[in-house]
């Protein structure tokens, strides 16, 4: 129980800290990729120590699966809570992009800190271990050189488990995406906690670039291009039957509001009006643009021939 108290004094000292970065450099939009630094400093910080309850503490601290999932679920709930939108992934920074909402300089600049803090977060846990506060921390800093790989099984097994898992987390994401923080956070962290114990033998669930290069790229058994099919392109291809979609309806909603167009009042006025006077894009048009614009110009044509004289 000692091993978990001091687990839980690392969990805290680290949600602290991306709490305290959230509240100091929030209020500037320029800074984003700052909180998305300390947002994946701590997702991936937090990981590798439930990493090493799941793999020391089950037998070296007398911790159970139900003690692991719990703490999984309170960290992942703990982070959606504290980091907010900056979510750590590179794959909704992705998204992010593919929908227009941010440009390729931040989208860019945002994965590029999020690799970083997974990679400084690598740093602080090594740190942590060599410590060895407790008997776990001691056996965790030994096998630290040798660590096991979270890929179990073949590369398309693996890439199709984390391109499904993915495509289920962004679906559950567009559902809730509307919702209060209330529900959508705690609701997200029992979905992926499901994802990541159902999947445990075969790649994880990670649905996380950084996460999984934090997590499992410095492991033996697969080569570096191999790790990134599995969990660089698997994650980015379960996104993609939706983010060409929001991409379209994002452009879509960025075309101005067609109107008819205006004739000098003369013999031109007269002809029928035909779907490319009345309209520079007919596909963005309502369906009732066409019937409109002919009763204005039935109307336009009544006032000429009022006016004309015989």
């Amino acid at each position: 129980m000692s091993g978990l108290n001091a687990s839980l004094g690392y969990f805290l000292s680290v949600v602290v800290f991306a709490a305290l970065v959230r509240t100091l450099l929030g209020k500037w939009p320029r800074l984003g990729f700052v909180l998305e630094l300390a947002s994946s400093l701590a997702l991936v910080a937090c990981r590798l120590e439930v990493q090493t309850i799941v793999e020391v503490g089950e037998w070296a601290g007398g911790l159970g699966p139900d003690v692991t999932l719990t703490v999984l679920f309170l960290v992942l709930l703990t982070h959606g809570a504290v980091c907010g939108a900056a979510s750590g992934n590179p794959s909704v920074a992705a998204l992010r992009f593919l929908q227009l909402e941010a440009t390729f300089p931040a989208t860019l600049l945002a994965v590029g800190a999020q690799f970083l803090g997974a990679h400084l977060a690598l740093r602080v846990a090594a740190y942590y271990w060599s410590l060895e506060l407790t008997d776990m921390h001691m056996i965790k800093n030994l096998m630290a050189v040798e660590c096991s790989t979270s890929l179990l099984v073949s590369l398309l097994q693996g890439f199709i488990t984390e391109c499904v898992c993915s495509l289920v987390l962004h679906l559950v994401h567009l559902n809730l995406g509307r919702r209060s923080a209330v529900i959508r956070v705690p609701l997200t962290a029992v979905l992926l906690t499901f994802l990541s114990h159902i999947a445990k033998g075969y790649t994880s669930a990670y649905m996380n670039p950084s996460l999984s290069y934090g997590l499992t790229f410095h492991c033996s058994g697969f080569t570096f291009s191999e790790y990134a099919v599995v969990y660089w392109l698997g994650p980015l291809t379960g996104e993609s039957p939706r983010g060409p979609t929001v991409s379209c309806r994002a452009v879509t909603r960025s075309q101005p509001v067609c109107s008819p167009c205006r004739h000098a009042p003369g013999p031109a006025a007269v002809r029928r009006p035909r779907a490319q006077d009345l309209c520079q894009e007919p596909s963005v048009c309502s369906e009732d643009t066409f019937p409109r614009a002919q009763e204005r110009q039935r109307r336009e044509e009544e006032k000429v021939t009022e006016t004309t004289p015989f």
